[in-house]
């Protein structure tokens, strides 16, 4: 297709004149409409009454999607205030008795569709999935697992984790997981803190061509974990492992499946932060806020419903895994996917969407960069017939990632770009059928979240670069912290800034038409002589070169008082390094941002240190330059290269 270059900001996709006809959330407003008297033109009107009134709006979602609950809620917000909003309070819920009421209305379609380098592509349907889970109850009571105990899976993105979890929940045990390429003291590091009384296990996997043997972790693992009783073994591809009860054996019997009636702030399950100092946060989520906050955010933003397949790329140790399997609440199937998804070449991916007919594809911004500077065109040379909504999280994505992604698929599937996180398990910023898709912008506020940029006085900004923070509760928002008993890590994390009002982390741009560009996280941002630009920007600029394979850039302040401090850029060359890279790159960012972007110092490295979601781990980085110690910083076993940091210690001793 050819076509001029849109610039930042210019409408990429708008919404057809029949949208509330054809999106999932046309027909919540007609039945606002029929029920409630209540009429909204747009997003925008409706977004700002899901915020003035959020006992009405909520009380409006969990009506609609008809949650059941065996008592009555006796408010829908007791206590507006953050921390400690009280959601609910009186109801009874179960996430796994909502998601088989939506499994039980399709018995005989595809539920799960798995696909794995390690093992043959297979399926289930919702009444298989249904018995499994049954089973897997079954399983865990004869385990001794009851209410409020931990059950912990050191298992792949595969059917066995979901059926465990639902199973779990459904006892309202609490559920944690860390995916296999996780070295044994991260894994140790995040279980021990909640002490699990089961461990799923297995022995190995193959990630492209390459078999991992897992069994030495496993050891570790366990003998790290005294708090375990019973360690279940899952077969995985030819891969074993020991434990006093295998996979057959906890299916073994069934019986019919039944649900432990939760209080709404119940924990469902633990995720745990990617933090730079201490161990991980252990971030526990409720039952309620997740199946309310899924309901809304997979229906309303992702259009998802009965008749759609969703694909998105995960670890079991991200949380859009835990988004993924919620998408079987509002009757969607879903593929999970496990192994290298690059292997054996970029275009995986988009094969893995032809064969499975998916309707909602996930993908990650360094993924779209990559096929876009490889020349790809999935939709010329795969069958993406099926597509209709596109969805990118995870890291800023540029102009041009934008415009390649609708030069592909022009109208057929708009890309839905956004962004939130593990803190809320759920989007806070993105796009949904009903608004434009802006270039190089996430288009909107989600229903319900009540976010803005504020700048350093806690007054909100527009058109100019502020904190994220949200200014009223959110259901999704973490019950607490595992193990904080007294609650200061958790006011420390969101609430040291701006009492009473939840600071994310991110450094966000809000458009006067309410669209808005995140440039980082906001402790991660440069800062020289008083301007301040998020390290995506200087990124766009790097890695549009072609001479360059991937970029990291860290901000040294003067601590001596007033100095611009040092920029530092370390970037990973493509093929054989141009002599003159590091010039032409100096150069390119004092003309595209300005002459104090520009860095100090350009160093050339093999590799950009990553964490296991592909983050680039600017901070840590940061702080082994001022001198910290690595193992105060990163985990090396949270990394998916390790190695990598060996290059900046030896850059940082001898400076």
């Amino acid at each position: 297709m050819n076509r001029d270059t849109p610039a930042d900001g210019d409408v990429l996709w708008a919404p057809a004149p029949d949208w509330r006809a054809t999106s999932r959330v046309g027909p919540y407003m007609d039945w606002l409409e029929v029920n409630h008297d209540l009429s909204f033109d747009g997003h925008d009107e409706l977004w700002q009454w899901s915020v003035d009134d959020q006992p009405g709006f909520w009380q409006s979602v969990w009506d609609y999607f008809e949650i059941e609950s065996d008592t009555r809620h006796s408010a829908v917000l007791a206590e507006e205030t953050m921390p400690g909003a009280d959601w609910f309070p009186g109801a009874t819920v179960n996430y796994t008795r909502h998601l088989i009421t939506q499994v039980r209305k399709r018995p005989d379609e595809v539920a799960v569709l798995s696909r794995s380098q390690t093992r043959d592509p297979f399926e289930l349907t919702f009444a298989e999935l249904e018995d499994q889970v049954a089973r897997a109850r079954v399983g865990l009571k004869r385990l001794g697992v009851e209410k409020g105990d931990r059950v912990a899976g050191y298992l792949p993105n595969a059917p066995e984790a979901l059926i465990a979890f639902l199973a779990a929940a459904s006892l309202g045990a609490i559920w944690s997981s860390c995916a296999p390429e996780f070295g044994a003291p991260a894994v140790i590091d995040r279980f021990s803190q909640t002490a699990p009384k089961v461990l799923l296990v297995i022995g190995g996997y193959k990630f492209g061509d390459k078999s991992i043997d897992c069994t030495e972790r496993v050891a570790d693992i366990r003998a790290g974990l005294p708090s375990v009783e019973h360690t279940v073994a899952v077969p995985y591809g030819p891969y074993g492992c020991d434990g006093d009860s295998t996979w057959g054996e906890l299916l073994a019997e069934t019986a019919p499946l039944e649900f432990e009636a939760v209080e709404f702030a119940h924990p469902l399950f633990i995720l745990f932060s990617s933090g730079t100092t201490g161990l991980p946060k252990a971030i526990v989520h409720g039952h309620g806020g997740i199946l309310i906050e899924h309901l809304k955010s997979h229906h309303f933003s992702w259009d998802l419903g009965e008749g759609d397949t969703m694909l998105w790329f995960s670890t079991t140790a991200w949380m859009i895994w835990n988004s993924t399997v919620s998408a079987l609440l509002v009757g969607a199937s879903i593929v999970m996917v496990d192994g290298n998804p690059m292997y054996p070449d970029l275009n995986n991916q988009w094969r893995m969407a032809a064969e499975t007919k998916a309707t909602f594809m996930g993908l990650s911004p360094a993924f779209i960069m990559s096929c876009r500077k490889e020349g790809l065109n999935p939709a010329a040379d795969h069958d993406l017939s099926s597509l209709r909504y596109l969805a990118a999280a995870g890291s800023p994505l540029n102009a041009e990632g934008f415009t390649w992604v609708h030069d592909q698929f022009g109208d057929q599937a708009p890309l839905n770009v956004g962004s939130g996180g593990t803190d809320v398990c759920t989007g806070i910023v993105q796009g949904n059928p009903t608004i434009p898709v802006y270039v190089g912008e996430m288009s909107g506020r989600c229903l319900g979240v009540a976010v803005y940029a504020f700048d350093t006085v806690g007054n909100e900004v527009v058109d100019e670069l502020g904190e994220l923070v949200i200014t009223k509760p959110m259901p999704s928002m973490p019950v607490a912290f595992w193990g904080d008993t007294d609650g200061s890590r958790y006011l420390n994390t969101y609430f040291d800034q701006y009492p009473g009002v939840f600071r994310f982390g991110d450094w966000i741009r809000f458009t006067e038409h309410a669209s808005c560009v995140i440039t980082g996280r906001s402790d991660a941002t440069l800062n020289r002589g008083g301007v301040r630009l998020g390290t995506a920007e200087l990124y766009r600029v790097v890695e549009e070169d072609p001479r360059v394979n991937d970029s990291l850039v860290v901000h040294l302040e003067d601590t001596g008082g007033g100095g611009a401090g040092e920029l530092i850029l370390f970037v990973v060359a493509r093929g054989v390094e141009d002599p003159n890279l590091h010039d032409d790159l100096r150069s390119a960012l004092r003309q595209a941002l300005s002459p104090r972007h520009s860095p100090d110092t350009v160093v050339t490295m093999t590799a950009v240190p990553r964490n296991m979601t592909g983050k680039k781990l600017e901070l840590p980085v940061k702080k082994i330059l001022q001198g910290a110690e690595t193992a105060a910083v990163i985990s090396r076993d949270a990394m998916v290269n390790p190695d990598s940091l060996d290059e900046y210690l030896a850059y940082a001793e001898g400076r």
